[in-house]
C-alpha cells in the first residue's frame, strides 16, 4: 500500500483542511485528489456502464467515490469507508446584513453542536457557494480577517469566569464594520471576490470560518492544532485509502462515502440518512447486470467502516471518561462501542477492525462512553440500519472536539489512513 503513517500525510491533511472551509470546498478538494489519481467524474443524470476503475459522484456537499477491480462481478461486495464533510460552525442567514449601535454585522445561525465561546475574538472569514440565476454554483472563499464575534469585557460581566452563558441569537452575531448596514452589501462584496455579477446571484449557502492556519505545536512538534479535524481528517484519510486501493486493488469494490449534514442529524439528500449511498451501490451492481439476488449477496459480503473523530482522554477532565477505556493521543486509531447502538460496532466489526490494524502494523484503542454521560453518535448506526450491512465505528482521538480549532497527535492522521487503506484493499 502507498499510504504511510508519517508526517507527509499530516502535511497533506493540513493543506486539505486549509482549502476546505466548507463541505462544498471539501468535496471539491476530494474530487481534485481523486481526479489526479485517475478517477472519473460521473453524473447522476446519465446512464453508467460496467467500466472498471475509479469513479466519483458529487451531490452538493457530499461525494461518493469507488474503485471497481477488473475481477469484480455482479455479486462482488463492497468495502465502504464512511465519513462526513461538515463541521460545527456559524452559518450565514438568508438575509445577512444587520447591525446595531453603530456596528455593521452579519446575521448567523449556529450549525451543529458548537462550543460558542471558541468562536469569540477570532479572526473569521466567509466561504461557501453562490448560485447564479442559471443554476450554476460558484465556490467563494474569503480567507482573511473579515468578521469577529467580540466577547463582553470582564468589567461588564464580573461573573464571566463562573460560567458564561452565550445566547445564540443575542451574543453570536459577528461584526464586520462601522456604520449602518446596507441591504445586499455582503453578497455584493462576495460577488466581487468571485468575479460575478451580484444581480445574477439568487441563492447562497455561506459559512463563517476561522482563518488561522493549521499548525504543529508542542516541544517536539508532536501535536497538530487544526480546524475541522472532525471530520475532515477522516475524509482525507478515506480519499488517500481509496487511491491506495486503486493502486493495489483487493477482492472487493472499495468505496468512500463522505456525507454532509452529520452534525445536524444526517436527514438530507446528501446526508447518511438519505438514499445517496444505497442508490450508488445499487447502480454500480446494476451496471454489472446484478438482479435482486445478486445485490443481496453483494450486500451480505460488504462492510462499512465509519470513521469519525472520538475523544482522547483529557488531562484536566479525566473523570469525564470511562476509567477502563481511555484513548490517548498518539495511541493509534480507536474503535467505538456503545451498548445502546449509538455506535454500530459489534463483535464481528471489532474483529474486522483488529485485522485491518494488524495488516497496517498500527496499534489500536477502544472508546466506551462514561455511563453517567450521554453518548454522541455517528453515521454508522444510520448506515447500518439503512443498508443492513455490517458496520464498525472507528475514529481518531482528539481534544477540543467541535471547537473552532481542535487538537490531535501529529502522527495519528497517517495511522488512520493506513488502517483504512488496509481495510479498503481487502
Amino acid at each position: 500500500m502507498s499510504v504511510v503513517f508519517d508526517r507527509r500525510h499530516t502535511d497533506e491533511l493540513m493543506s486539505f483542511v486549509s482549502a476546505s472551509p466548507t463541505s462544498y470546498h471539501a468535496v471539491a478538494r476530494t474530487a481534485k485528489m481523486l481526479a489526479a489519481a485517475g478517477f472519473t467524474a460521473l453524473s447522476e443524470s446519465e446512464a453508467w456502464d460496467d467500466t472498471s476503475g475509479g469513479h466519483y459522484v458529487i451531490r452538493d456537499g457530499a461525494v461518493i467515490a469507488w474503485y471497481v477491480p477488473e475481477t469484480a462481478t455482479a455479486t462482488t461486495g463492497f468495502r465502504i469507508m464512511g465519513a462526513h464533510t461538515d463541521s460545527p460552525h456559524l452559518r450565514v442567514k438568508p438575509i445577512p446584513d444587520t447591525g446595531a449601535e453603530g456596528w455593521r454585522q452579519i446575521a448567523v445561525e449556529v450549525y451543529g453542536g458548537v462550543p460558542r465561546d471558541t468562536w469569540l475574538d477570532r479572526d473569521l472569514g466567509v466561504s461557501g457557494r453562490l448560485v447564479t440565476r442559471d443554476g450554476t454554483q460558484h465556490l467563494v472563499t474569503v480567507n482573511e480577517p473579515l468578521l469577529r464575534v467580540p466577547r463582553v469585557a470582564i468589567h461588564l460581566d464580573r461573573k464571566v469566569n463562573e460560567g458564561q452563558i452565550l445566547d445564540a441569537q443575542s451574543h453570536m452575531t459577528p461584526i464586520w464594520g462601522l456604520g449602518e448596514p446596507e441591504e445586499g452589501e455582503l453578497i455584493d462584496f462576495l460577488a466581487d471576490r468571485a468575479s460575478l455579477d451580484a444581480e445574477e446571484i439568487t441563492g447562497w449557502d455561506l459559512a463563517v470560518h476561522d482563518t488561522q492556519a493549521p499548525a504543529y505545536l508542542g516541544r517536539e512538534r508532536e501535536l497538530l492544532a487544526c480546524p475541522r479535524l472532525d471530520n475532515l481528517s477522516s475524509v482525507h484519510a478515506g480519499a488517500a485509502a481509496l487511491i491506495a486501493a486503486a493502486e493495489e486493488p483487493g477482492d472487493h469494490i472499495a468505496v468512500l462515502a463522505a456525507f454532509d449534514h452529520e452534525e445536524c442529524g444526517s436527514e438530507s439528500r446528501s446526508g447518511a440518512g438519505g438514499p445517496f449511498l444505497e442508490t450508488i451501490l445499487r447502480r454500480i451492481l446494476d451496471a454489472r447486470g446484478a438482479d435482486l439476488q445478486d445485490t443481496a449477496r453483494a450486500f451480505a459480503d460488504s462492510v462499512v467502516m465509519s470513521s469519525d473523530t472520538t475523544h482522547a482522554v483529557h488531562p484536566n477532565y479525566a473523570d469525564r471518561h470511562e476509567p477502563g477505556h481511555m484513548p490517548v493521543a498518539g495511541g493509534g486509531p480507536v474503535i467505538k462501542v456503545n451498548a445502546n447502538l449509538r455506535y454500530a460496532t459489534d463483535g464481528p466489526g471489532r474483529a474486522i477492525f483488529a485485522a485491518a490494524c494488524a495488516k497496517a502494523g498500527v496499534a489500536s484503542q477502544t472508546f466506551v462512553n462514561n455511563n453517567a454521560l450521554p453518548c454522541g453518535t455517528t453515521i454508522g448506526p444510520i448506515t447500518a440500519a439503512r443498508l443492513g450491512i455490517t458496520t464498525v465505528d472507528i475514529g481518531m482521538a482528539i481534544l477540543s472536539m467541535h471547537a473552532s480549532r481542535e487538537l490531535c497527535a501529529a502522527d495519528d492522521p497517517g495511522q488512520l489512513a493506513a488502517v483504512l487503506a488496509a481495510f479498503a484493499t481487502e
